[in-house]
């Protein structure tokens, strides 16, 4: 552990894959995640430097609250529209936002927080402990989230009960 790891409040950033924790909580427990209590566990022991949330926004009511609320919390929820394609799919995602935020924050901290399970980002994770030194912790559902990405996290916690609604 170096230096920069003894700070006991170690200057943290988060970031959240907001529709992949949606589903895999939802498709294994039936149940959503509680973002408040996780942001209330992250803050006793570390320094939160930023705190972003990654959405899709489809325009309606119901999410419009839940972002509100996730801003409540102390979440900057960043948005991207939905795109509904002419062949009936759909696109929504924010690998790439989150790979550039992840990475313009790596010199700025000591410790990442990603709450995903997308295997796509196993080489940042990689990249961010060998060339900048941050410890990186990863939340997801443990049967849904990529084995590879795991395993290039410092340190993995399954979401389980303790962080449901």
């Amino acid at each position: 552990m170096t230096l920069k790891h003894k700070l006991k409040h170690m200057k943290t950033a988060i970031f959240i894959d907001v529709q992949n924790i949606y589903y895999t909580t939802r498709d294994t427990f039936k149940r959503s995640f509680d973002y408040k209590k996780f942001w209330n566990q992250i803050e006793t022991n570390n320094q939160i430097f930023i705190a972003n949330a990654y959405a899709i926004d489809k325009g309606d009511e119901k999410q419009k609250k839940f972002q509100y609320a996730l801003q409540t919390i102390g979440f900057n929820v960043k948005l991207k529209p939905y795109i509904s394609r002419t062949d009936g799919s759909a696109k929504g995602d924010w690998d790439v936002g989150i790979t550039i935020d992840i990475l313009e924050s790596a010199e700025k901290v000591e410790k990442i927080v990603l709450l995903s399970g997308d295997g796509d980002f196993d080489l940042l994770l990689q990249r961010v402990i060998a060339k900048y030194g941050c410890i990186v912790h990863l939340y997801g559902v443990k049967d849904l989230t990529a084995k590879s990405l795991i395993e290039s996290a410092s340190k993995f916690f399954p979401i389980s009960n303790n962080f449901l609604i």
